[in-house]
């Protein structure tokens, strides 16, 4: 090789190894019409197989568009957000993320830009920040279990429940109690968080998870095949809308609103800065939140207010209501991403968890 083709070769190294390597999305699927004139890039954490209705309806109704729609894991979305935000990566028109704090936090750091309009404007202030992140769903934080292996008397109907049954000597529930890692999963991190600031029972939850050993992982997919599996028993915290869509799948999915109090997310969305269509991303927006969009989300577990909880069976009489805890979009997300509040929260989640 000659003395200059070695200079090319160590500067091509030299970028490369500089370069940052970004991950990729879990999944891809296009909606409507190839040769379709605007583009619309969606980035999400919500599940394709959930999301296909919804940006198949909306695409029949939008011709002239095409959506490109990636599904990503929550952490990822929000460092390719960022670098999006910064202009070292390609912006999406559309974020829609359950691990909301992240979202606040974009909007906060001036990474995303306004929309206004009527169908946003009808929304309560708990799920319109700034008219710069929207809630579009409402999903609680459930108690899953296999009803074929824990018997009746000891299915947890809240965390108190909980606690009581993992202090059991004989060990059935080792190594078999299972929640998010709070690490991977910008969602577990944010549920954890919340049950901190919510709950005087989360030092024991998490002492009684130390004693059994639980097991975390990185997302509702893998909790809920393990419950169903038979490798867990019960999976903690688990998001409601994939709960709810498996257990109408698999009698031996039971899924449970803890009594004491049930966290409720508003899956949140919002047009970056960067974005190269945000009239298309704020049409989908306002889709989302309006009649239409939300029938189509409710088909799919992903919109329940207090009378689908109820007539699903997972509250059990009008007083289950008051005991439903919204998480709001607003700045008081933002505590928990504080750098030095998260680094003592997860050296707290890791001793717990440390013996698993």
């Amino acid at each position: 090789m000659s003395p200059t083709a070695k200079l090319g070769l160590l500067a091509v190294l030299a970028l490369t190894a500089a370069a940052p390597v970004q991950a990729a999305p879990e999944a891809v699927q296009a909606y409507g019409d190839p040769a379709a004139p605007a583009r619309l890039l969606v980035r999400g954490t919500t599940d394709i197989a959930l999301f296909d209705p919804v940006l198949r309806l909306f695409t029949a109704s939008h011709p002239d568009l095409r959506i490109d729609y990636e599904q990503w894991a929550s952490n990822d979305l929000y460092d390719l957000a960022v670098a999006a935000c910064n202009g070292t990566a390609r912006a999406a028109d559309l974020l829609v993320s359950s691990a909301v704090d992240q979202q606040v936090k974009l909007v906060n750091d001036g990474c995303a830009q306004p929309h206004a309009s009527p169908a946003t404007a009808a929304l309560p202030a708990a799920s319109n920040w700034r008219n710069e992140v929207f809630g579009i769903t409402r999903e609680p934080a459930v108690i899953v279990y296999n009803r074929a292996l824990v018997p009746p008397d000891e299915a947890p109907a809240s965390r108190f429940g909980l606690i009581d049954l993992l202090r059991a000597e004989d060990g059935r529930y080792d190594g078999r109690i299972a929640t998010y890692d709070i690490e991977q999963s910008g969602l577990g991190y944010l549920f954890a968080f919340a049950d901190s600031q919510q709950a005087t029972t989360f030092g024991s939850v998490i002492e009684a998870f130390a004693r059994v050993h639980a097991v975390t992982t990185c997302c509702s997919a893998e909790l809920i095949d393990g419950v169903a599996s038979g490798k867990y028993l019960i999976a903690y915290n688990v998001l409601g809308s994939y709960a709810l869509d498996r257990a109408a799948k698999d009698p031996n999915i039971a899924v449970v609103a803890p009594s004491d109090y049930t966290l409720v997310l508003a899956r949140a969305a919002l047009i970056p800065s960067r974005a190269a269509n945000p009239q298309a991303a704020g049409a989908l927006i306002d889709f989302l939140v309006s009649e239409p969009g939300r029938q189509v989300l409710r088909a799919q577990h992903l919109f329940l207010d207090a009378s689908d909880l109820r007539d699903s069976g997972l509250l059990g009489s009008e007083s289950g209501i008051s005991n439903l805890r919204p998480i709001p979009l607003s700045p008081v997300l933002l505590v928990g991403l504080d750098s030095q509040r998260r680094k003592h929260f997860i050296a707290l989640w890791r001793d717990a968890f440390s013996g698993r």
